[in-house]
């Protein structure tokens, strides 16, 4: 969706520009922006540290929106699958994804702040790795041993959840 458009003066004409969503970079410099329609500044806006902490990696499987993902070493190649409690420290989550991404292809790694493509949950509740659902989160933590109990943070809504990743506890 563009933005609004504004006037400005080209070499003495009055001309006509639409703002922009997202910047590619320098080639967008003085360039007015527009909020999304969530009412906020893309990402690709801001500065340097400011913004989202993400970083992208491929896809070793298929991810859902919202899954919390772990990074591992597949034969030299840093990539993302879904974590899971079941899988103990080696499976631990990392990070979420706010997209879906196919197997082979990028994803963006987000950790910390709110993942907001979860549903189901009970506001206020404490949520934590699956050790039934790959990628998932459930009120109740494991108690399988050798599985892990990893918090990972508190529901804002039946959508939301404020991610705090903590470390893993290995059941014995």
């Amino acid at each position: 969706m563009a933005g609004d458009k504004y006037l400005y003066n080209n070499s003495g004409v009055v001309t006509e520009k639409a703002s922009i969503q997202s910047s590619a970079g320098a080639g967008d410099a003085g360039k007015i922006p527009a909020l999304d329609s969530a009412g906020r500044l893309d990402s690709s806006m801001m500065p340097t540290g400011m913004g989202a902490e993400t970083f992208i990696l491929v896809a070793f499987e298929n991810l859902a929106a919202g899954d919390f993902v772990n990074i591992f070493d597949d034969s030299g190649t840093i990539k993302v699958r879904k974590a899971d409690a079941s899988g103990g420290v080696a499976k631990k989550a990392d990070g979420y994804v706010l997209a879906a991404a196919t197997t082979g292809n990028n994803a963006t790694i987000y950790y910390g702040n709110l993942n907001n493509q979860k549903s189901g949950l009970t506001g206020g509740a404490t949520y934590y790795l699956s050790g039934s659902t790959p990628g998932g989160v459930t009120t109740t933590a494991p108690s399988t041993a050798a599985y892990i109990v990893q918090k990972l943070g508190k529901a804002k809504s039946a959508t939301e959840l404020l991610t705090e990743i903590e470390d893993p506890i290995v059941l014995a």
